[in-house]
């Protein structure tokens, strides 16, 4: 394995990681959110923020991932991204439009319910422009 393969493998496996640390104390502190809901108001918001720049590191280093990726993986990306972005803009359209029909329960369509969505959303255009491509 060349030395430019091993590095980006290292990164992949940081991105990777940075992932799922952010997913784990995402869980971690909505939990605790839900498990004490008598916590004061701000130490409540300095706990939802927690994950915040972890995620944001998180996506720093998947674009610089993308930027140093070969045109292919680049335009794959792209692509996959261009299928995420319209699914995910016409699911909050037609919860916009539902919600104002009918009043939607938050225990199963508040943010918390929506946001992997588009994490699926993005998986799948993933697969249709890899299928195209490879």
């Amino acid at each position: 394995m060349s030395k430019q393969s091993s590095r980006i493998l290292s990164d992949d496996a940081v991105i990777l990681a940075l992932g799922l640390f952010w997913l784990l104390l995402y869980f971690a502190v909505r939990f605790f959110l839900e498990a004490n809901p008598d916590l004061a108001r701000g130490m409540r918001l300095g706990l939802a923020f927690l994950p915040t720049p972890l995620f944001a590191l998180f996506l720093w280093r998947f674009i610089q991932g993308i930027r140093s990726a070969d045109e292919l993986e680049r335009r794959i990306q792209l692509e996959g991204l261009a299928i995420a972005f319209p699914l995910g803009v016409l699911l909050l359209t037609t919860l916009g439009l539902v919600q104002r029909a009918v009043e939607l329960n938050f225990q199963d369509w508040s943010y918390n319910h929506v946001w992997p969505f588009f994490i699926f959303f993005y998986i799948f255009g993933q697969a249709f422009a890899r299928k195209r491509y490879l």
